[in-house]
């Protein structure tokens, strides 16, 4: 698969640099940092008060998520958050002119076996930032910012893992 080198990308040191920038903001603004696996918990935990709103009175979980978010579930910051990276990212593309559905993998796999692994890839992440109190952004980006232990103990699993899964999965991208 041959990659369009008309188009400008940002360099990615660059990129990093407006990262670390905006983790800077948001915690000059907000008084927090970056994350995004509460939002989806968020929206989960409202979902479900609005689909089985019986349920979620009687379950111990949505008792203690709500008693601890004053506000409701969407009155949260990091919901904001992930409503603005998605909405500044469709606002990108379509000034970028990359706004299409396309299906990235290598010519030797099929779209849709690119899509099943990478809704495993997902979920398989969303299940380990709900059991590591936090996702990349949020428990290693933010905590290496503030200097904790854990963010650098993350990252280096996230990547030790990553470095060390990518024989068995390469065929997916390459």
């Amino acid at each position: 698969m041959s990659t369009d080198k008309s188009r400008k990308y940002w360099n990615p040191y660059v990129g990093g640099i407006f990262l670390g920038l905006v983790l800077v903001a948001a915690f000059f603004f907000s008084g927090r940092g970056l994350g995004a696996s509460g939002a989806v918990k968020s929206v989960t935990v409202a979902a479900v008060e609005t689909v089985a709103p019986e349920y979620a009175e009687n379950s111990a979980f949505y008792q203690n998520y709500n008693a601890s978010h004053k506000g409701g579930p969407l009155n949260n910051w990091l919901v904001l958050e992930m409503l603005g990276v998605l909405v500044g990212g469709f606002i990108s593309g379509a000034l970028s002119g990359r706004l299409k559905f396309k299906v990235e993998h290598s010519p030797k796999i099929t779209s849709r076996r690119r899509i099943i692994f990478a809704v495993i890839g997902g979920i398989l992440f969303g299940f380990g930032s709900q059991m590591g109190r936090g996702c990349t952004s949020g428990s290693a980006l933010t905590g290496m910012a503030v200097m904790s232990v854990g963010g650098f103990v993350t990252m280096a699993f996230i990547f030790g893992t990553a470095f060390g899964l990518a024989y068995f999965f390469r065929k997916l991208w390459i």
